[in-house]
């Protein structure tokens, strides 16, 4: 983010170089605090206010605001065919948009999704395969990083702290796509239709 505004206080410098009266930068040529604060009130992203923390990390990733990023992950989602049903998972209701939260970026700056998805019924048998779906679908979706926490809806499953455990396992995740049969299975249901 600072390099950033850096760059975007380098680009209001020399559009109006020539322009400075000299009284707001002091004797080495280092511009104030007062003159800082004039800049960066002129800057703008698409006529609103300087991308702070996480909106400018969005804004670098090309998206609007968290809103924008919340969006494209629905999308994503939306097409997702359940495992037992010829329906989507967004027909079923398992998957919606209210359920999907950008949370604060970690330190290293990487998008946070959380995902909440609510089986069908609070037995569902593959509920840990819709959400491997999910983590596949998002991951190969996005053109950038993200750190995705997937869960299942609180009360929604009788195991679904298992479920969450085993859907946010990066070991257990990377196993399960090693298998043919269960790699077979996510690309059928996350494969979009034509």
């Amino acid at each position: 983010m600072l390099s950033y505004i850096k760059r975007k206080l380098s680009e209001s410098d020399s559009v109006a170089s020539g322009s400075n009266s000299g009284g707001n930068s002091n004797s080495n040529g280092s511009t104030t605090a007062a003159e800082l604060v004039r800049k960066t009130s002129q800057m703008s992203l698409d006529n609103g206010a300087i991308a702070i923390g996480e909106d400018a990390l969005l804004h670098e990733l090309g998206y609007r605001n968290a809103t924008d990023l919340q969006e494209t992950i629905y999308d994503l989602l939306r097409t997702i065919r359940d495992p037992e049903k010829p329906c989507t998972l967004e027909d079923l209701n398992v998957i919606y948009e209210d359920g999907i939260f950008v949370m604060q970026p970690t330190r290293s700056n990487v998008s946070v999704v959380r995902i909440e998805f609510n089986p069908t019924v609070p037995h569902c048998s593959l509920a840990t395969l819709i959400g491997l779906c999910i983590r596949v679908k998002v991951e190969r979706g996005l053109p950038h990083n993200i750190k995705l926490d997937i869960y299942i809806k609180k009360g929604a499953h009788q195991t679904e702290e298992e479920i969450n455990k085993q859907i946010n396992d990066k070991e257990r995740i990377a196993a399960a796509m090693e298998n043919p049969n269960l790699r077979e299975l996510v690309e059928n249901c996350i494969k979009d239709e034509e």
